[in-house]
């Protein structure tokens, strides 16, 4: 090698365990279950297990026969509907799809101070920050910036760091989980059995006890929530190219990963009724969808000193129990970033034609890793920070605005993948190890009822919005898959008039 070799670090082979622990942790969110009590109450058990009877696990099964039949594609997502749909369709589809995840970061890395203050301090004390003399919520967003792009800089050294580190965040989500189980079955066991949340059949399966959630547009709307709860396992099928054994374990690992989210996600749900009266706990005009798991752990730390007798450390079990909850999830959702700030920019940027982009953007550095792409994700992500955090929105309606701004974008590009699988099937597909739909009329039954969900959750949304007259949420919640739709068509045109 001459000094003026550039040294290539070579490429990381991803085992099953690995890809386990990714899924966890790039599809598992301790706080969804918080999120869906806060919401629906006990109702959220029947829209988690109805999405994920749906669309989860016959989705997973989809993405599962893609990546065992397209296993040598670097491209993923746009791969797998370039094959299906054709290449108009992988650029408006797969841009669709980048969209969410980049909607995703913004909305999601804003909540990482929330985690850091109640490590710090036992509470959500992120409206009392103040850096520069900026207010709260400009100070969220200023650091947020940095720290995805502190994020970017690692994951550009190399697969095994975002494999590494991903680990980290899978053992933490497994923490709490395992943290939670015993902490709550301690409660129950201490009040005799009881739970502190009753269960009024059949009114409390089905209708949600906070107000705004009780017409049946509203309540419909809810599998946005549901959904958003499982998306995210798509995005692994651009290291599929990269893991051991891939046409096996990939869809071995799917399988798995899927089958455990699901049952963690609906006991969970009902668990939190162990030591959370709903009315009770949630009385607090303080609380909103960001906050909500650590004041339901908290409540947890408290409820359980007080069923002991521990009346007089009740506030120090409190304390705690949020503290522990936070760093776990800290930990769960830094491992998370280190994975969405690499696959689907991967996916996308890779798989579509190199002679689309510049040279420069699908170049790849010594750890085989496209450095420059993962960069220019970041500008964009730090552009939509500064635009949603300098509008002078107090904190509690910053989070609510990007958790809208989430939901839709992280559903919609299903309609595509699911729609998809349909022509995948029927273009008497690739030879695969893997096979699950062997029945075309079947296959085609389960793709429209999917879509008819996905359908019937983003409609209920939108009309949920437009009754309340929220003409601004609406906006925000569909303004990222529109523009990212149009720019997707236009770099078709772009690709067509080059070819030409």
């Amino acid at each position: 090698m001459t000094p003026l070799t550039k040294k290539v670090t070579p490429i990381r082979q991803v085992t099953l365990l690995g890809m386990m622990l990714m899924i966890f942790t790039s599809t598992f969110a301790f706080d969804n279950t918080s999120i869906a009590y806060y919401t629906m109450g006990y109702a959220g058990i029947i829209w988690y297990v109805l999405a994920a009877l749906l669309f989860f696990i016959p989705s997973s099964l989809m993405f599962a026969e893609f990546g065992s039949a397209l296993h040598n594609e670097a491209g993923g997502v746009y791969s797998w509907l370039q094959y299906s749909l054709g290449t108009k369709w992988a650029f408006i589809g797969g841009f669709v799809w980048l969209a969410s995840w980049i909607i995703l970061i913004v909305s999601t890395v804003s909540k990482i101070w929330i985690m850091l203050s109640t490590t710090l301090t036992g509470a959500d004390r992120t409206d009392q920050w103040h850096l520069l003399g900026l207010d709260s919520t400009t100070t969220l967003g200023l650091i947020s910036i940095i720290f995805f792009c502190t994020i970017t800089f690692i994951s550009t050294k190399g697969l095994g760091k975002v494999v590494h580190l991903a680990a980290i965040g899978g053992l933490a989500a497994v923490a709490i989980t395992i943290f939670f189980f015993l902490i709550s079955f301690a409660v129950l066991a201490a009040n005799h059995f009881e739970l502190a949340q009753p269960v009024h059949l059949p009114r409390s399966l089905f209708v949600s006890p906070r107000k705004n959630y009780q017409s049946l547009s509203q309540t419909i709307s809810f599998v946005i929530f549901a959904v958003y709860a499982y998306a995210g396992i798509e995005a692994l099928g651009g290291v599929s190219d990269r893991m051991r054994n891939a046409k096996k374990n990939f869809a071995l690992a799917m399988g798995l990963g899927t089958l455990a989210i699901t049952a963690v996600y609906a006991l969970f749900i009902f668990m939190w009724g162990f030591s959370a009266n709903w009315n009770a706990t949630f009385n607090d005009s303080a609380v909103n969808l960001g906050n909500t798991t650590y004041v339901l752990m908290s409540n947890l730390g408290y409820t359980l000193a007080t069923s002991l007798g521990l009346n007089n450390m009740a506030a120090s079990f409190s304390f705690w129990c949020a503290r522990f909850a936070a760093c776990m999830m800290l930990l769960s959702y830094c491992g998370s970033f280190f994975v969405i700030a690499f696959m689907p920019i991967k996916s996308f940027i890779l798989g579509t034609p190199q002679a689309l982009w510049p040279q420069a953007l699908t170049r790849l550095n010594r750890h085989q890793m496209p450095a420059n792409a993962m960069w220019a994700q970041a500008v964009i992500v730090s552009i939509l920070l500064a635009l949603t955090s300098f509008g002078g929105k107090t904190a509690v309606s910053f989070y609510n605005i990007l958790t809208l701004m989430d939901n839709i974008s992280s559903t919609l590009p299903y309609l595509f993948l699911v729609t998809a699988f349909a022509f995948f099937k029927y273009r008497n597909p690739l030879k695969q190890d893997f096979i699950f739909f062997k029945n075309g009329t079947l296959t085609y039954f389960i793709v429209g009822l999917t879509d008819i969900l996905l359908l019937l959750g983003i409609g209920a949304t939108i009309i949920s919005s437009l009754t309340a007259k929220q003409y601004w949420d609406i906006f925000l919640e569909i303004v990222g898959p529109v523009l990212f739709g149009l720019i997707g068509y236009l770099l078709y045109l772009i690709y067509k008039r080059k070819q030409a």
